[in-house]
């Protein structure tokens, strides 16, 4: 084998050892993802346990029957307070973007009119 031979061998060893180094750190990261994900699947799945329906079978049977319900069973959920910006009362999303003031001599929108266009007519006179 010449030298050039050689190092062309020892490129290629180089070059499958760090392929094998990188598929095997692939895989390992691969699967820590995997298990962080089936551990947090598992922790949501058991705090979804502890929640019951709202409003619960009995309520929508009697409110079928016409009972009427003011006050819902605790479902087991977190209680949400008034303060929270999804309370239900308010469901929009709340306004991140702040408003930035208008440009000194800017129009207002009411004063704002735009081009209006006169097509060509298409009919030719005869």
């Amino acid at each position: 084998m010449t030298d050039q031979d050689q190092a062309a061998a020892k490129r290629a060893e180089e070059q499958a050892a760090a392929t094998k180094k990188r598929d095997e750190d692939t895989r390992k990261r691969l699967a820590e993802e995997r298990d962080a994900r089936q551990k947090e699947r598992e922790e949501r799945m058991a705090e979804n346990a502890k929640v019951k329906p709202t409003p619960t079978q009995e309520e929508n049977d009697l409110a079928m029957s016409g009972v009427h319900i003011a006050e819902h069973e605790p479902d087991g959920s977190p209680e949400q307070s008034t303060d929270h910006p999804m309370h239900e009362n308010d469901r929009r999303q709340p306004s991140t973007r702040e408003t930035k003031p208008a440009a000194h001599g800017s129009q207002s929108r009411a004063d704002y009119s735009t081009r209006t266009s006169n097509p060509a007519s298409t009919h030719k006179s005869e």
